[in-house]
């Protein structure tokens, strides 16, 4: 579930990313428009100042023509020296003179001038295309690497649509599992309640069967005293009882495993809320087997919420718990020995197995830890 959470949160995070990127890139690609925009108008007014300078040339051109094409068909009838001579004064034809030369040089000047201006604005327009070329490749390339990252933040959106889906698929699984665990610890906190009981009952009659012995003995005037069957019984399981709380801190672990999932004790579990762990769990692998840690016999075998299969094995008061077996070898009132093989860890898809152990001290559940060596 962690993971699951990880996950969920690494590709929300590059997502955020992705978005800061984009965001980023489409304030570039409004720069980059603006740039063009305020290109084209400059290239649309430039447009219009060389369309302006053009016909202004073209009207010179024209009036020069004219007047070329007057002062040609006059050629022949009329000469300069005469509209010389012809003058009131040296001074006037002087000033004529003049007059045509500077006539002459201004029109010269003026269309050179007109010419001059339409490089220079034609140059700075070559410019201003210049610049738009090379705007309008950059919005081409700001485009491209957009829609790749838009492309990206589709794909990672469907990925954490993807991971929050499998967190939720998770955390029901593990809200079903935490529900089969704490129906398994009623049931196994039942069972051993009925197990108590019944060994409460059976001390009482074995007491109540010696009192009737020793009653009968009496009556009868023997002196000799009799130890019956029930005698027997009750100090062999205090003996085992002794035995085994002897051996605190000394049992074999029922399993080889990889690692502890849970110890014991109180626990805050992932899909929310708190559940009390009467044992410790462990993580193993497929077709690991079960061993009894103590001799003694079994007194329950019993199923699961989750299906699989549990075993309870009495040692005098104590009696250990063994929980999601896939298989056992053992049979109810079976006595075994130390190490004796019980069962098989029960198995996922994946190869692994979660098996629960629990050690009981009458109604008090004991942590595990404490008597495994």
């Amino acid at each position: 579930m962690a993971k699951a959470k990880k996950n969920t949160k690494l590709n929300s995070n590059q997502l955020a990313t992705l978005n800061k990127k984009i965001k980023e890139r489409n304030r570039l690609i409004d720069n980059i428009n603006g740039q063009l925009s305020q290109l084209d108008s400059q290239i649309s007014l430039m447009n219009d100042s060389i369309s302006r300078i053009q016909t202004r040339r073209r009207s010179l051109q024209d009036d020069y023509a004219a007047t070329v094409r007057s002062l040609y068909r006059e050629y022949n009838n009329v000469d300069k020296w005469v509209l010389l001579f012809d003058s009131p004064s040296y001074n006037k034809a002087l000033l004529r003179t003049k007059y045509f030369k500077k006539y002459n040089s201004y029109r010269l000047r003026q269309s050179s001038a007109i010419r001059d201006c339409e490089k220079q604005l034609q140059s700075v327009n070559d410019e201003l295309q210049r610049q738009k070329s090379e705007q309008s490749s950059l919005l081409t390339q700001e485009t491209r690497q957009r829609d790749q990252l838009t492309k990206e933040q589709r794909q990672k959106e469907a990925s954490v649509k993807q991971s929050k889906a499998n967190e939720k698929q998770l955390s029901q699984q593990l809200s079903k599992k935490e529900e089969q665990r704490r129906k398994l610890q009623k049931q196994i906190q039942k069972l051993i309640d009925e197990e108590v009981r019944k060994a409460a009952a059976s001390k009482t009659a074995s007491k109540g069967g010696a009192k009737s012995t020793a009653s009968s003995k009496t009556s009868t005037g023997s002196k000799s005293t009799t130890t019956t069957v029930t005698d027997k019984t009750s100090a062999a399981e205090d003996a085992l009882s002794n035995d085994f709380a002897s051996n605190k801190g000394k049992l074999a672990w029922p399993v080889a495993y990889t690692s502890i999932t849970r110890n014991y004790g109180l626990y805050t579990h992932e899909s929310g809320g708190q559940n009390m762990n009467n044992g410790i769990d462990m993580l193993t692998v497929q077709g690991t087997n079960v061993y009894a840690v103590f001799k003694g016999t079994v007194s329950r075998v019993f199923t699961c919420p989750n299906g699989t299969t549990g075993v309870i094995i009495r040692h005098g008061d104590y009696m250990t718990v063994y929980c999601n077996l896939a298989s056992v070898s053992v049979k109810q009132g079976q006595s075994v020995t130390t190490r004796a093989v019980i069962g098989i860890v029960a198995s996922d898809d994946a190869g692994h197995g979660e098996f629960s152990f629990q050690l009981w001290n009458g109604r008090e559940s004991q942590n595990p830890r404490s008597w495994l060596r």
